[in-house]
């Protein structure tokens, strides 16, 4: 059954912050053309589950999209990218008005973050055989990291663990493939893919270290210097969180075991 993304603006919580009304400078902030231009980074497998009849993205991402185009009282166009990367540099070709993306400083010069409205561990997988154990293992000269290239993790660990090797790749399947083939010491990626790797029950050529490295916080991305058009976008996540509308998403699209909501 389709998600209900209909926007009722006169339905608040009380644990949340009530909507304020649309004016027209949030309008003209958030959509600039009369239509809501929404980037959907179509790898994120667990908030875009693939494509309608019609060929749109569904999931969580845009379910929130068409929520948000709904208030505004406009046309929601989803605008897909093969990865955060692509939709990252998109911002200064004017083609999206706000974005699926992982909140990163190293974005934050170009993009505007909202507060996260999804929460995804981040962990590394080691072969059964290796030494490594704890995180703490994994950041030392003499080891190699194989991930996604440009994916918020990979920004993540760039900044915070100095010492490994980097072995990056185009695509998550990829990273994982290669990972299966011999490469890298440790993989990099994001929990819920990496249990897939793992059988449910009896032996594994792999093992999961089970503290996350970090959790990738999943936000709105708009453009910056528009802090009343935020404003509004965060009073509109916090009530979706407070009145149930994202965890109901999660649950319609079936990820609520893999995601985590912000507290």
């Amino acid at each position: 059954m389709p998600f209900n993304v209909k926007a009722d603006p006169m339905t608040t919580s009380s644990k949340s912050l009530p909507i304020p009304p649309v004016t027209p400078a949030i309008k003209a902030a958030l959509a600039p053309y009369g239509k809501l231009r929404v980037g959907i980074n179509m790898a994120n497998f667990l908030l875009v589950l693939g494509k309608n009849d019609d060929g749109s993205a569904k999931g969580v991402s845009p379910d929130l999209a068409q929520y948000i185009a709904g208030l505004l009282d406009v046309p929601c166009v989803l605008v897909p990218f093969a990865g955060p990367g692509q939709l990252a540099d998109a911002i200064a070709d004017d083609v999206w008005d706000l974005a699926n993306i992982a909140v990163e400083p190293e974005r934050a010069a170009t993009i505007a973050f909202s507060n996260p409205y999804v929460l995804i561990d981040a962990n590394f997988l080691t072969r059964k055989d290796s030494a490594i154990r704890t995180n703490a293992d994994v950041d030392k000269k003499d080891i190699s990291i194989i991930l996604y290239g440009r994916s918020a993790y990979d920004l993540w660990l760039s900044e915070h663990y100095l010492k490994p090797t980097y072995l990056r790749v185009e695509t998550i399947d990829l990273s994982h493939q290669r990972f299966k083939d011999g490469e890298g010491d440790v993989l990099a990626s994001l929990k819920p893919k990496l249990l897939s790797e793992l059988p449910g029950t009896g032996a594994s050529d792999y093992r999961l270290i089970t503290e996350p490295f970090t959790a990738i916080k999943q936000a709105v991305g708009m453009r910056p210097h528009h802090p009343d058009a935020l404003d509004f976008i965060n009073r509109v996540i916090a009530h979706l969180l407070a009145c149930g509308f994202i965890a109901d998403s999660l649950k319609t699209h079936q990820v609520e075991d893999k995601l985590s909501l912000p507290q």
